[in-house]
């Protein structure tokens, strides 16, 4: 709670690493509901303007090295859920 804390997510691709590669991470917390895209990136990052981590979730992966990993700023106990992390690099999926 209150430190920086790192959601890592690493793959591997038989495909080149492409502009056409994308990193989504989802969100469903530990109560339940509905599950939320908390981050996007192609070519660049995207991470959430709405929703609990607007402003708080950052990349700090590199795509070159296999690295899909993203930082979450001041986490607090009510984040705690499930964070998945779905990279796509056409045509391997």
């Amino acid at each position: 709670v209150g430190e920086q804390v790192s959601l890592k997510c690493s793959f591997k691709s038989l495909s080149p690493i492409t502009d056409s590669l994308t990193v989504d991470w989802t969100y469903r917390p530990l109560t339940g509901g509905q599950m939320e895209t908390i981050f996007h990136y192609q070519s660049v990052p995207y991470p959430t303007t709405v929703g609990k981590f607007k402003d708080r979730i950052s990349w700090v992966g590199n795509v070159a090295k296999g690295d899909a990993s993203v930082a979450i700023q001041s986490p607090v106990m009510s984040d705690n859920g499930t964070f998945i992390c779905s990279v796509k690099n056409p045509p391997d999926v």
